[in-house]
């Protein structure tokens, strides 16, 4: 039998139990905003740091898609954390088979659902969905990125970072066009932070973009991107802001 199929989700999701804590439970909860009205309502959190997450997700690495996907069906964040934390370790391994990567990116895409945080989108979708799609064609994201989901879209552009950390920047400014207009902060700091990764590769394509766009792109999205200029760049740019809103 091989050695994964030994790996039981319940074994882990005890050993998360055991490490949580009161104290950490309240850090958790306000640093997620879990209160009515807020992005995680109806989240469940027990009280475990992240980096214990991240450890002992480690650990945890040789689990099959099975297990992974009882641990994404859980009520819990740190669980489905630990569960998105193990799609992602596997992911990023070259030992990890086509057919594993193709079952990690349809397993995040079957249960997108749960993938309900900023957290949970970020710590899995740059290996599990962009380097599954990189050789392969990426319609799937440009239909993630026109999703009521909030969390769908900004999969739509996160998942672009492998594509950059690889030196193409081509959907990641498509993609960033597309949500340029989107209502929810969380997409407008996604697409920012994207967008200046992007400059670090090619910084006259992003002063290219931020050209055409940075009179009308969101506040926040505009000043992430910007974060790498110098302090005369920004002024600029933020003066084609500044000088579209008062007309």
């Amino acid at each position: 039998m091989p050695a994964d199929k030994k790996i039981k989700a319940n074994d882990f999701i005890k050993k998360l139990k055991t490490s949580a804590s009161a104290e950490d439970l309240k850090k958790l909860s306000r640093y997620f905003k879990t209160g009515k009205g807020e992005y995680g309502e109806g989240d469940k959190f027990i009280g475990v740091r992240m980096g214990t997450v991240f450890k002992f997700s480690q650990e945890f690495i040789e689990m099959p898609p099975g297990e992974i996907e009882k641990m994404l069906k859980s009520p819990i964040h740190e669980i489905r954390a630990a569960a998105l934390s193990v799609m992602s370790k596997q992911a990023r391994r070259k030992k990890t088979p086509e057919n594993r990567r193709k079952e990690l990116f349809e397993l995040y895409l079957s249960r997108h659902q749960k993938i309900n945080n900023w957290d949970l989108v970020d710590v899995s979708c740059v290996y599990v969905v962009g380097g599954y799609l990189f050789d392969k064609p990426r319609s799937i994201l440009y239909n993630l990125a026109k999703s009521k989901n909030l969390w769908e879209r900004r999969t739509s552009i996160v998942s672009t970072a492998y594509f950059i950390k690889r030196g193409d920047l081509d959907d990641t400014y498509k993609i960033a066009k597309m949500l340029l207009n989107d209502k929810e902060d969380l997409i407008h700091k996604a697409t920012g932070w994207l967008l200046r990764y992007a400059g670090d590769r090619n910084f006259h394509r992003l002063t290219g973009f931020l050209d055409n766009h940075a009179a009308t792109m969101p506040r926040t999205a505009l000043r992430y991107a910007l974060e790498h200029f110098d302090k005369n760049e920004r002024e600029y740019y933020m003066g084609l802001k500044k000088n579209s809103i008062k007309k």
